[in-house]
């Protein structure tokens, strides 16, 4: 009696090494294995041996088991790869038996390892030399990858998805190997969008004759952005969060008005940006651009041990200066005079979690410091603020928080392409060179040349990747000095060059009407760079008088880090950025921020030090902020002491104070002891 024989639904056969592969399948899973094997009678091929698989072992059974799974087959299907011969005799052995079997084109792969996948030209991926199935293209895919390290699931996933959209296996490894075919590393498209606003005319702003004269010098009429700031109350005096995409022209907001407060005698005026390289580049600008009506000068952040100030002069009309430095100025009890205007450029910052909580303190300090002023002056009515992003998250809320009107325009007057590639350090420079070269080659319907920003994590990079362009190129960034940055600039915009080299730290500094933005990294020094800070970057892409579109270029390192601190992958951080939206602009308080915060706090405001905390963005635990200081020695009442004035003059945390104070009790070397500081700055 023969065993019992399970219902199936599919027989297949396939030739191999001259026998035949016979597999049941049901339902997509494999319920039987088996080698057949053919004689030939007088009534022609019949089945002679049949040897049932069984893990690595096979049983020998009935032949007549064969006959019997085919009768019970819903279908017979014959591999195309199995050879013609060979699928004839098979044909004339079931005809035997009177039953059917179709050729059916499948997976060679598969079809050896005793699987049954049929391939359609909706299915089948181009290997070569022939056409396999998705899951076997897969498995080959994996094979590449693993020579190129590590990839995140996101990264695994976009190349799948792209080799079932191609079909062709060689084009998606290819990219691994750092070539360029636009349609595969093409990620998305941004459209263009345009605004329709009502530009006011620069004759009828009314300002004072020194601004009104240098503006109508330059243009007939204010950018969009510009004019909808005016309408919303900006030479009224009206606070306003200025939300508008890089090169738009929101950065002449807070000049227009300071500029015109200050010539009329209602303060000086404040331009605050988070990094001194900015600042450094601002203050430049502005002595070239209005040095001859007013004065300026600059205020930056000196190291913890030592200000020497920078030969700042706090009379000047107009200060520029870092976060950091205006409020060491405010932290010591500097007079800045009158302040009739604060620009906070990059109020994004605000989010940051190290130098988040101390621009949120910043505002509340200098908003007290100018309320303070105009209560013992008649003559001084206080600081209008204009804080600029390119890029906030929840524009109506932060506005809300700021007490400031929203003046938000979203714009994008050219489409923007964005492309991912995979490439190790090594060929980012070849494909950068490419890159370049296709860009410079190219001219837009209004005549202009192609032109690239390149944006790597460091000075040395800059350089590094400049000499290696065949174009010409510069590298550009904070370490050169003025006269050199303004060639380049000048170089760039007379299509001298076709690409420049720049520091993303120097990213909100530049201005180059580039059609083409390459990031050679993701990274801003040792940190990754924030949603945010991407989209600013890449906005740089395409301009509405010079190009058609922008384009964007990721190169993005398997499993790449630039330093130990860095939890993240490079891969794993393109995607995030390419699909992450713009993050709430909101500042988180930690027991640290807070105490440093309150110190800062009462060492300005000493009494109305709870009335400042509950102003700020973020919530402040007052309360158990002022249970620490005390514990810690730092305020006596709501006055600091001796040593919380060190402390908060210095910037420094509680555990960077104790530390110092440990390391002076003990004699330590005072180089021992900022090392010891700075190692705990790269453990954090």
């Amino acid at each position: 009696m023969s065993k019992q024989v399970p219902q199936v639904d599919t027989l297949f056969l396939h030739e191999q090494s001259g026998d035949y592969v016979a597999v049941v399948n049901r339902d997509g899973s494999r319920v039987f294995r088996a080698k057949l094997e053919l004689k030939q009678t007088d009534a022609g091929p019949r089945p002679g041996k049949l040897r049932v698989q069984r893990g690595s072992s096979e049983e020998l059974r009935d032949p007549d088991q064969f006959v019997e799974i085919a009768r019970r087959a819903d279908r017979i299907r014959i591999s195309e790869q199995t050879p013609s011969s060979s699928r004839t005799e098979l044909r004339e052995m079931l005809d035997g038996y009177q039953l059917d079997a179709k050729v059916v084109r499948t997976c060679r792969l598969c079809a050896s390892s005793g699987r049954y996948s049929p391939i359609t030209s909706e299915t089948a991926i181009d290997a070569g030399e022939e056409y396999i199935c998705p899951d076997c293209a897969k498995e080959e895919l994996e094979r590449e990858l693993a020579f190129h390290g590590d990839l995140t699931g996101q990264a695994h996933d976009r190349l799948e998805d792209l080799l079932l959209e191609v079909q062709d296996l060689e084009r998606i490894t290819n990219l691994l190997k750092g070539q360029l075919d636009p349609d595969l590393t093409k990620f998305d498209e941004i459209s263009a969008n345009v605004e329709d606003v009502e530009t006011v005319p620069v004759d009828s702003l009314g300002l004072h004759p020194g601004v009104q004269n240098l503006l109508e010098d330059r243009f007939e009429e204010l950018l969009p952005v510009q004019s909808l700031a005016v309408q919303n109350g900006l030479l009224d005096g009206e606070d306003q969060l200025v939300v508008s995409a890089t090169a738009t022209g929101k950065t002449l907001v807070g000049e227009m008005t300071g500029l015109d407060r200050v010539l009329d005698g209602e303060g000086k005026m404040l331009f605050l940006v988070p990094l001194v390289a900015l600042a450094n580049q601002k203050h430049e600008d502005f002595e070239e651009e209005y040095g001859d009506l007013v004065d300026v000068t600059i205020r930056v952040g000196a190291s913890r041990v030592r200000d020497d100030g920078q030969a700042f002069d706090p009379s000047a009309d107009v200060i520029v200066g870092t976060y950091e430095g205006v409020d060491h100025a405010l932290r010591t009890g500097r007079d800045l005079g009158d302040i009739g205007t604060v620009v906070i450029d990059e109020v994004h910052t605000l989010k940051e979690q190290e130098r988040g909580h101390r621009l949120d303190g910043l505002i509340a300090r200098l908003k007290h410091y100018c309320e303070t002023r105009a209560e013992r002056r008649e003559a001084y009515d206080g600081a209008q603020y204009v804080y600029l992003s390119a890029t906030v998250g929840n524009p109506s809320g932060l506005a809300e928080s700021l007490r400031a009107n929203l003046v938000e325009y979203e714009e994008r007057p050219v489409p923007l392409e964005r492309h991912v590639t995979f490439a190790d350090g090594q060929e980012k420079g070849d494909i950068e060179n490419k890159l370049v070269k296709r860009e410079f080659d190219s001219t837009s319907s209004q005549g202009y040349r192609g032109q690239t920003i390149i944006f790597t994590n460091s000075r040395r990079r800059c350089h590094e990747i400049s000499r290696k362009l065949e174009y010409s190129s510069a590298p550009y960034h904070a370490g050169l000095d003025y006269g050199r940055r303004k060639t380049v600039e000048r170089q760039f915009a007379d299509q001298d060059l076709a690409a420049v080299v720049t520091t993303a730290a120097l990213a909100a500094g530049v201005d180059f009407p580039a059609s083409q933005v390459v990031f050679d990294t993701l990274a801003m020094g040792i940190e990754w760079l924030s949603v945010q800070e991407f989209h600013q970057m890449l906005g740089r892409a395409g301009r509405p008088d010079y190009h058609d579109r922008g384009k964007v270029y990721v190169l993005v390192e398997p499993d790449a880090a630039y330093h130990n601190s860095m939890e993240m992958t490079e891969d794993e951080v393109a995607f995030k950025l390419l699909k992450g939206e713009m993050e709430n602009v909101r500042t988180l308080y930690d027991e640290s921020a807070a105490v440093e915060e309150t110190l800062a706090n009462i060492t300005v405001a000493g009494t109305e030090t709870k009335r400042l905390n509950e102003r700020m963005i973020g919530e402040v635990p007052t309360k158990h902020a002022l249970g620490k200081l005390l514990e810690y020695g730092f305020i006596d009442g709501l006055e600091p002491t001796d040593l919380g004035r060190v402390v908060t003059s210095h910037f420094l945390a509680p555990d960077e104070a104790f530390k110092i104070l440990d390391g002076i009790r003990k004699d330590t070397d005072l180089y021992e002891i900022a090392a010891e500081l700075e190692l705990h700055g790269d453990e954090e």
